[in-house]
């Protein structure tokens, strides 16, 4: 089936407002009512170097970015130079002749002086990005007006008389590309009512807010940031604290004291950060204190591509930590699993006393997709502390109290007369201090074992996507998640084909509720597709099932598939 699917990419240095224009434009797409898959790629400067952020619209929905590209917008010679070989036929690269030396002959490129549209309609030299903006919309027909609430919104702290020569200077850089333009045959098409626009961080920040999180401390470490970016912006609304923390482990700590003070909380950094956590993260599992924290892998070791995307910290996520303890290990595949996986890690570490962690990677991070909006009926909360009158009675409170399914009741300080006792120590039911041997295996198989036989209950199976009789099937974890939908989509018409999605790690999904294990010993050819080059997934898999994959497709360069580069991936296995 035929639809319209285009992709724009505008390319240029740190500092060049590559990340303005792409913003604005996707915002401008999505409220015209299309569909938009948006990924960055940017170097580790403020200024300089080589950027680019690439969109994807279209009027069915999209998960993932294509190699080949309908429209560039060159703001330096390295947009030329190493993306022009991307343009699809009829495709069209937009540049500036006062920035690349004069004008460059060839048929697929369009010159668009930028910086003098803006400047003889009234505007600053930061306003050729306006124009370009305009220009983008003028050659894909869309009306120009359709920008003007946009900008009404990114420049609310400005003077009307600024706004007004925004939208002048936009407007002539649209009449000037679409008239220019001889070649161009775009077309837009229908598109239905205005979309949600989000990112993964928002996701997972939103999400937060969605269940209750009262405190976020974090250190600023790309890409995590925009989690606590997100989560600030909601904390006056909502009356949250939000502490930008001197460094991880005083943030991991305050956290858990602001959880053990009886509110919902959550921490949240990338690898290098992560590392400072641990043992943070082994004192909420021995004092059962209940924490959220997000993972945002990025290429390591040590500091590795700061702003490049891997899905490297599968089995670090799983296994840090000194001692044994139960945890939850999720990893959200789209923005949509990531709002409704956060909800479940805040309700599952309140009901079972731990840590939860939520795996995300700067590609996942930093993509925006569009939707009609979220369910909010689906988001739970669940008060499980016990307060005031609950903890009335002559008995002596314990905190860690054996239990029959290993949780105990959680009472808040201050709240009630009764002591509340605890220790990072082994310690009793009381929480005091012990050395005792039987009271130490005790809690050993509380804190591990009955609590990970609840935990498996809770744990639902693999998305299956495709054929459920799939002679090939693709297997994916965390990110990969969009990107092989669409190389099902593309490739069911001919091959008996199908995608299997883990987003809920560890515990490892039994089979109560789906045979995933029966779906892969009977096709042909099961491909696991990571990024990362030690197939970390693939091992957890035959750690838990013994099963092997027939093959696998790695990637470690710290950017992400395109939709060709993948599927030519699957079509070379399968020769």
């Amino acid at each position: 089936m035929n639809f319209m699917d285009y992709s724009v990419k505008i390319g240029g240095e740190a500092g060049q407002g590559v990340q303005t224009i792409g913003d604005t434009l996707t915002k401008v797409f999505s409220r015209a009512g299309y569909h938009v898959f948006s990924h960055q790629d940017y170097e580790s400067r403020v200024r300089g170097g080589h950027n680019f952020y690439q969109i994807r619209l279209a009027d069915l929905p999209v998960s993932a970015s294509r190699k080949g590209i309908d429209l560039i917008v060159a703001f330096d010679e390295t947009s030329i130079t190493r993306h022009e070989c991307e343009l699809t036929d009829g495709g069209v690269l937009l540049y500036d002749p006062a920035s690349h030396k004069g004008l460059l002959d060839k048929p697929h490129f369009l010159a668009v002086p930028f910086l003098d549209i803006a400047l003889q309609n009234g505007g600053s030299r930061v306003m050729a990005n306006t124009a370009a903006i305009g220009a983008v919309m003028g050659i894909l027909g869309l009306p120009i007006e359709r920008l003007f609430g946009v900008l009404e919104v990114t420049l609310a702290g400005k003077d009307e008389k600024t706004l007004e020569v925004n939208r002048k200077v936009a407007t002539a850089g649209h009449q000037y590309a679409g008239s220019h333009c001889t070649r161009c045959a775009f077309s837009l098409g229908s598109s239905s009512g205005a979309k949600m626009l989000i990112d993964g961080n928002e996701a997972v920040g939103f999400g937060a807010v969605a269940s209750g999180c009262k405190f976020y401390a974090a250190y600023p470490m790309t890409p995590s940031t925009g989690i606590m970016v997100s989560v600030a912006q909601k904390a006056r609304e909502y009356g949250i604290v939000v502490e930008q923390a001197e460094d991880e482990i005083s943030a991991i700590n305050m956290a858990l004291g602001a959880s053990f003070g009886g509110v919902r909380a959550m921490t949240g950094s990338s690898g290098g950060g992560f590392a400072l956590m641990v043992e943070g993260l082994s004192l909420s599992g021995m004092t059962e204190t209940p924490l959220v924290v997000a993972l945002a892998q990025r290429p390591g070791p040590a500091t590795g591509f700061p702003t490049r995307t891997e899905q490297g910290e599968l089995l670090f996520a799983l296994h840090a930590g000194h001692g044994e303890f139960a945890r939850v290990v999720f990893a959200p595949g789209s923005p949509e699993q990531a709002f409704y996986l956060t909800n479940k890690a805040f309700e599952l570490s309140q009901k079972y006393q731990l840590p939860a962690l939520i795996l995300t990677d700067q590609y996942f991070a930093d993509s925006q997709w569009t939707y009609e909006g979220f369910d909010l009926e689906r988001i739970t909360y669940n008060d499980r502390r016990l307060k005031g009158q609950d903890l009335a009675g002559p008995s002596i409170y314990k905190r860690h109290a054996l239990t029959e399914n290993g949780v105990s009741p959680f009472g808040v300080p201050g709240d009630t007369e009764r002591l509340i006792v605890t220790d990072s120590d082994e310690h009793t039911e009381e929480g005091h201090i012990t050395e005792d041997a039987a009271v130490r295996v005790a809690m050993v198989r509380k804190r591990l074992f009955q609590k990970l036989s609840a935990l498996k209950k809770e744990i639902a199976a693999p998305l299956l996507y495709g054929r459920t009789d799939a002679e090939v099937v693709l297997v994916g974890w965390g990110s990969m998640y969009g990107i092989l939908k669409e190389v099902v989509d593309v490739m069911i018409d001919h091959t008996s084909i199908a995608m299997l999605h883990f987003s809920e790690l560890y515990p490892f999904p039994d089979r109560a509720a789906f045979d995933y294990m029966a779906l892969l010993n009977k096709a042909r050819i099961t491909i696991c597709v990571e990024q990362n080059g030690s197939s970390q997934f693939s091992r957890l898999v035959r750690a838990e099932t013994g099963y092997e994959f027939t093959d696998h497709v790695n990637r470690c360069d710290g950017r992400p598939f395109m939709l060709e580069e993948l599927r030519g991936e699957i079509d070379a296995r399968l020769r």
